[in-house]
């Protein structure tokens, strides 16, 4: 089989990743093998090409998120059955998804609906699962009415205004006059661009200067530290990836941060929290089935185009979910 690899430790670009011929892994027990049909591509796919992984040997497959059919199943497999349709989130540590055939756990595994095209089941994966995870998972909404979304334009953005709005929610949302559109779409209350516009002065205006009640945030670093000035009292940070600066003044508004992951949950070997990212998968094809969410989608690329696709992600041209058609 071909997969996309990075070859050794020390490539560390885009440009230095390889299709190579591979041998088509067996499942063990708990996991499945499956025949890729279509691959989501999302930033953190190109940060780690760049950054490596510590877990990683080499040659070692890239790609996170996968739709595809069971090809075969490991011992104590019962959840899927050969000839399954399904899609997934994986664990960053082991050989992924951009590849004709993969490996994964079975247990983070949701059956993809009929109604559901491959192109959006790849780009209802990290993405959106992420703004799903903020927003029914880590989030206290007891008694609260806004929400800031950073970067809504972006493919977490435009999910959690959906969802944010689902839940009666207020949603201010920043953006550039790029993606503006689709903010609009999504249906944010009071757009900021974040170019033009002192976005902390513009959310105390639009909240009489009592600031959100919560604010997902998908910047990080010195934006969380500024966040903290945009939140009303007992307001909630979520905040996307790492970047979370240590000299935080928590105290003075009574601020609470909490950190949303999904792959990282396959380290726990935690059975219930690794099946939650199929419930949550399972839970998105639902919306977006009966119309109750639309997922960005820009396009989807040849499996020969993988490294121009990841490059299109770094340089910020794309608007919605960049995908790789594996095979039909």
């Amino acid at each position: 089989m071909k997969a996309w690899q990075v070859s050794q430790k020390a490539d560390q670009s885009i440009d230095t990743l390889s299709l190579n011929e591979v041998q088509v892994p067996e499942p063990q027990a708990d996991q499945v093998l499956v025949r890729l049909l279509e691959v989501g591509l999302n930033p953190v796919d190109y940060k780690i090409i760049e950054g490596g992984v510590d877990a990683w040997t080499f040659p070692h497959t890239v790609g996170i998120d996968g739709v595809g059919l069971i090809e075969r199943v490991g011992d104590g497999v019962t959840n899927v059955a050969v000839g399954d349709r399904v899609f997934y989130h994986g664990d960053l540590r082991k050989d992924g998804t951009l590849a004709e055939y993969a490996l994964t756990d079975a247990r983070g595994l949701a059956r993809v609906p009929d109604e559901l095209s491959n192109e959006t089941a790849a780009a209802i994966l990290c993405s959106a699962m992420t703004a799903y995870q903020a927003l029914y998972r880590k989030a206290n909404l007891t008694n609260k009415q806004t929400i800031l979304v950073h970067a809504g334009g972006g493919n977490v953005g435009v999910v959690a205004i959906q969802l944010a709005k689902q839940l009666g929610l207020t949603v201010i949302s920043t953006t550039s006059k790029r993606k503006q559109s689709l903010v609009e779409e999504a249906g944010a209350d009071f757009i900021i661009n974040y170019r033009d516009e002192d976005v902390t002065k513009r959310v105390m205006e639009l909240t009489d200067g009592k600031g959100v009640d919560l604010s997902l945030n998908t910047v990080g670093g010195a934006e969380i530290k500024s966040d903290l000035e945009r939140m009303a009292y007992n307001g909630q940070i979520l905040v996307v990836g790492d970047g979370i600066p240590a000299d935080l003044d928590l105290d003075q508004r009574a601020t609470s941060i909490a950190r949303l992951a999904l792959g990282g949950v396959y380290r726990s070997d935690n059975t219930n929290e690794i099946k939650d990212l199929g419930r949550m998968a399972t839970e998105l094809a639902g919306m977006a089935v009966n119309h109750r969410l639309e997922v960005p989608f820009d396009q989807s690329f040849g499996f020969n185009e993988v490294p121009a696709a990841l490059q299109a992600i770094k340089n910020g041209s794309a608007l919605g979910k960049l995908t790789i058609k594996v095979s039909e």
